[in-house]
């Protein structure tokens, strides 16, 4: 049984929050459920990660799980969940049961996960609308189909089901878009012990290495520190491996001379760090290699300096984008104007993704990347950031073998990224607890 949050108030105003916002548009009742478990092959599961969605609202992490609220006359919050097992228990670990949910996690009332099918249809009636997640799992969409059959059997005697149905996740998405307090303590935890591993990568880094071996100290680093997982599987790329852009961490020797990349990110209560640094194998890099590093640097710079309140979330990735093709063509990689390489697009040759994205529950954090409403002319605006939104900056250039391409540059992959809180002045990166510099990487490998 996992413990409860140390405050639980956080999940309870989000959830008054949701049900404000349903009140607002007519009133409805919300139903939403965990991720169940998976099988990785016969008698073995996979490590169990809860639903983002529900765990934001409830902070409650076992499986088998369903939320409840009703947004009406009088707002309730209810929570079905597995009932306690001794047997189960002894082979699984303590389950709170509903009692004990209801009074750890501050919901209303709470049941056995198993009297869904009894209590549902009945709960559905005179609701007007039905917040769910539409078309999201097989499973979830055919229980809700049967229970609301089932309203509309019982609806005879007067009483209706709900006439309309939402989708809840574009309520949430907007919702999680902003961290609260609570939210961003989790973060700032997780990037410190991220920025941490990083770290302990660099000073421990040799020539004969293999991808695996950096990759196990990041893990111990990880978790001797508290954190619950990684965010996402790491990214260990050395030498030309690194202009792939989600290599794994494989079986490639470290070999004097290259560079290794490192994109990895822990998970520290649900919420997730992402830090990527690109350092010499052997403490220093070469003149084509930092070159290249600085370069970087500066368009990320650049990125965070567009980033702040009422910018747009486009700014930092057209700021970093600028920054970078002029460096492709005073570099030798291109040729023309700068204008005329950022109209064409040949920089993608050399930078094929976008500046960032949203952080959160998620490493690709839910939330829109464009203004909600109608479009302007051909498509929505891009949205304005706001202080408390959490969003990545990474640019990178990764530079393959061609004819055309001076071969100092061949099979160089590089990409610097930070997390970047939204604050009232512009932006605070989070993850600066590992240098970015290249001279103060040098001098932390030369420790």
């Amino acid at each position: 049984m996992s413990l409860p949050p140390d405050d639980i108030a956080p999940f309870a105003a989000r959830r008054q929050r949701l049900m404000d916002q349903m009140r607002a548009e007519g009133g409805g009742i919300a139903i939403l459920t965990t991720a169940p478990e998976a099988r990785r092959n016969r008698d073995a599961e996979y490590p169990y990660r809860h639903d983002s969605d529900f765990f934001y609202l409830t902070g409650f992490t076992e499986p088998d799980a369903w939320l409840v609220l009703v947004a009406g006359a009088s707002d309730r919050s209810l929570l079905f969940c597995r009932p306690r097992n001794v047997e189960h228990e002894i082979w699984e670990g303590k389950r709170y049961g509903p009692e004990a949910a209801a009074a750890h996690f501050g919901f209303d009332d709470a049941h056995p996960v198993d009297a869904l099918d009894e209590l549902m249809p009945s709960l559905l009636l005179d609701h007007p609308t039905l917040y769910a997640p539409l078309a999201g799992d097989k499973r979830t969409d055919g229980r809700l189909h049967r229970w609301l059959a089932a309203a509309r059997e019982a609806s005879r005697g007067g009483h209706a089901p709900p006439s309309r149905q939402q989708d809840i996740r574009a309520l949430l998405a907007g919702m999680r878009l902003i961290k609260d307090a609570s939210e961003i303590a989790a973060m700032r935890r997780a990037a410190k012990i991220s920025a941490g591993a990083h770290v302990r990568a660099m000073r421990v880094c040799r020539a004969g290495m293999r991808e695996y071996e950096l990759e196990a100290e990041l893990l111990y680093e990880f978790r001797r520190h508290g954190a619950q997982s990684v965010a996402y599987n790491s990214i260990v790329a050395a030498g030309a491996n690194a202009c792939v852009l989600h290599y794994p961490a494989g079986e490639a020797l470290l070999r004097d001379g290259d560079l290794v990349l490192i994109d990895a990110g822990c998970e520290v209560d649900s919420y997730a760090s992402d830090i990527t640094r690109t350092f010499p194998i052997n403490g220093r890099y070469s003149g084509p290699q930092r070159a290249l590093y600085d370069l970087t640097v500066a368009a990320q710079e650049a990125a965070a300096q567009a980033t702040a309140p009422g910018r747009s979330f486009n700014d930092a990735h057209q700021a970093a984008l600028r920054v970078l093709a002029q460096g492709m063509l005073d570099l030798k990689l291109l040729k023309g104007s700068l204008d005329g390489v950022l109209e064409s697009g040949d920089y993608s040759r050399f930078y094929m993704h976008r500046t960032g994205h949203w952080l959160g529950l998620d490493v690709h954090d839910v939330g829109d990347y464009r203004q909600p409403g109608p479009a302007q002319g051909a498509e929505r605006p891009w949205r304005k950031l706001e202080t408390g939104m959490m969003l990545t900056i990474e640019p990178g250039i990764y530079v393959r073998p061609a004819g055309d391409v001076p071969e100092a540059y061949w099979n160089i992959g590089i990409r610097t990224e930070d997390d970047a809180l939204v604050t009232d002045e512009g932006c605070e990166l989070i993850t600066r607890g590992v240098p970015v510099q290249a001279g103060e990487i040098e001098a932390l490998m030369r420790e």
